[in-house]
Parts: structure tokens; sequence; C-alpha cells
């Protein structure tokens, strides 16, 4: 009994460490920026170039703040980031939460690794709406990939932007592929509009499944299909076997439906067991097979040229869009129009006809 009582006691008296249940990086953000400010836009390049994780890190903190002097500081060192980028190939990789995305990566990312590759991870980290914080627990779950020499984990808070996607993954790209980065995984944080702005970046599109869940994407499939260059069916393993068989003869079936890529490339359909390390060389077989046709028919350069026009379009219409909201008249007519509104004085569309008015001014 003293031995029971003694335990108890020890117990209550050592409470430990609270954890906290979010975790924001604002402040860590803020140290990092503060040290940046003391080194050069030469000195980043420099560093990038040579492979400095440290000053990759710093540099993309650059690019995600909002503060102008950092976003002009950043800009900087990607355009002289530039001429050394666009050397590796870029892979999108994405399915519903619980399909196994984390383990999958860590596992192909390894896989990659052991080939010789150097592989940067950009895991989109879904954002708090209501303290703006992140979780950023992609370095936790990948345990093994994070500390693989030849590895790089950056998890980006999304933010407000479509689906999750984080707004400056394409500057974060060129400067992974500047500091020798030959292959880029691209994650996002489920299945919905984030995949055609994924889609956009990306030169392989690959679609994580899960056999004998439901389709519980039966309303978005047909264009997360006709987008996918190969569908996973992932956790292939013990009494799953069978239901990833069928899934994989469905999914073969669908596909042939649809008409042929103009890249000239069938999809495929494959299973694998990340958890297991099982059926990953016949994915890494499935990508390098597209990369050679692909690259063989020109049709590689073609997209990355189209999505430099998308991407330049898109960047001119954000601008547009901040200057537009950003200007005091409008700013002020949205709050008398809102109430008007709430009124029942004017409709919503009459209101933005007379705002939209402002943008000639």
């Amino acid at each position: 009994m003293a031995k029971k009582k003694s335990l108890e006691s020890a117990l209550h008296e050592v409470e430990g460490i609270k954890q906290p249940t979010t975790t924001n990086d604002s402040s860590i953000k803020k140290i990092i920026l503060q040290r940046s400010k003391q080194s050069s836009e030469k000195e980043f390049v420099e560093k990038i170039l040579e492979g400095d994780i440290s000053y990759l890190s710093r540099a993309i903190t650059l690019v995600e703040s909002n503060n102008p002097t950092h976003q002009k500081k950043a800009t900087t060192i990607i355009e002289q980031c530039l001429p050394y980028a666009n050397n590796s190939i870029r892979i999108g990789i994405t399915g519903v939460p619980g399909v196994g995305k984390s383990t999958f990566i860590e596992v192909f990312g390894k896989h990659f690794t052991s080939k010789g590759k150097k592989v940067a991870v950009l895991a989109i980290d879904p954002s708090s709406s209501i303290n703006k914080g992140s979780i950023l627990g992609d370095k936790t779950r990948m345990e093994e990939l994070v500390k693989d020499q030849n590895a790089y984990i950056r998890p980006s808070p999304s933010g407000e932007s479509l689906g999750g996607v984080a707004q400056k993954t394409r500057e974060t790209i060129i400067l992974c592929e500047a500091a020798g980065f030959n292959t880029i995984f691209i994650e996002t944080v489920g299945v919905g509009q984030s995949e055609t702005a994924v889609h956009s970046m990306v030169d392989f599109f690959l679609l994580l499944k899960l056999a004998g869940a439901g389709d519980e994407l039966q309303g978005i499939k047909r264009g997360i299909i006709e987008m996918a260059d190969a569908i996973v069916i992932n956790k292939a393993d013990k009494e799953n076997i069978k239901n990833a068989k069928l899934a994989k003869l469905e999914f073969s079936k669908a596909l042939h439906l649809y008409p042929l890529k103009e890249s000239g490339w069938q999809p495929k359909v494959t299973t694998c067991s990340a958890f297991y390390n099982e059926g990953i060389e016949n994915i890494y077989t499935i990508i390098n097979d597209y990369f050679n046709l692909t690259k063989t028919n020109g049709y590689f350069e073609q997209k990355r040229n189209e999505q430099n026009k998308y991407w330049l379009l898109e960047t001119i219409n954000q601008q547009l869009t901040a200057n537009f909201y950003n200007k005091k008249e409008v700013k002020d007519s949205l709050k008398k129009y809102f109430e008007d509104i709430k009124n029942l004085k004017t409709t919503p569309f009459k209101a933005a006809k007379e705002i939209l008015k402002l943008s000639k001014k």
C-alpha cells in the first residue's frame, strides 16, 4: 500500500509540459525574417546555389511574407535563381484525407533518394481560419525522410489560397530547383478545387485512392480522373488486397473511356502498400516511362510553356483584384452597399455594378 501511495503521489506532483493544441508559426517566422534582413540578396543566391538549406528556408519565408520589403527582396532572389531552375521533374500528389499521402510520400521520397535523386517535398499545410495558425506536422509524420540528407521537407501554410494550395508554391519550386533538388513533390491538403492549381504547376499528376472505402468522390471524380496521369490504390495489403485488385480493374476500365491525352500518354492504374513498401518500384517505373515519352515527343516542354502563360495571367488577375479591393473608395462603398443589401435597399448585382465602376477611376 505504501508503494502504491508513493506512486500516486509522484503522478500528481509531476504534471509535465502542457502541449499546445495548435502551433502558430508567426513568431518563428518573425525571427527568421529579422535574421534575413542582415543578409544581402547576393549572399542568399550564392548560399542557395551551394545547397545551403538554412538560406533556402529563409528565402522561402521571405517569399511567403506579405511585407512589401520582404516581397521585393524575395523577387530579386528568385530572378537571380531563375537561370539555375527548371531542371527538375515536378510531381503532384493528391488524395482524400486518410488515403495515406504522408506515408506514401515518405516511402516514395526515400525510393528516389536511394537512386541518387535530391527530393524536395512541398507539403501544403492547412491553416486555421480562426487563429491563422498552422499545424505544420508533415515533418513529424515523415520521420525517416526528414533525416535524409538528400531530402528537404517544407510545410507551407495554405492561408486563404484556393483549396489550400499555397500561393507562393511556384516561387518556392524555383528556389528548390536552384538549390539542386531535381525532384519536387507537391502534396495537396485533400481533394477539391486545389487539384486544378496543383495540376497547373506539375509535370506528372498522381491520384491516390483507397479500395473499399466507397466512392466519396462521385461528384468530382470525372474532373480529377481526367487530370490524373496515374491512379495508385494505396493500402493494398492483408485482407484489402482483393478489394484493391477490383478497384484497379474498375479504374482501368474507366480510364479507357476517356480520349487519349494530348501528351499521347495512357494513364496507368496500379496498387501499392506504402506501409509495407510494396509496389513502389512499379510506380517509379511508370513515372520514368511518362517522362521518357513526353520529353521525346516534345509535350514536356510544351506543357511547361503553357503553365508559364497560365501563371502570368493568374498573377495579373490576382494583382488587379488586390489593387481594386485596396482602394479606399472601394472599401467605403463595400461597407455602404453591405448595409443597403441588408436593409433591402438594393440587390447584390446592382451594387456590384456600381462598385465596379470605381475600377475605371
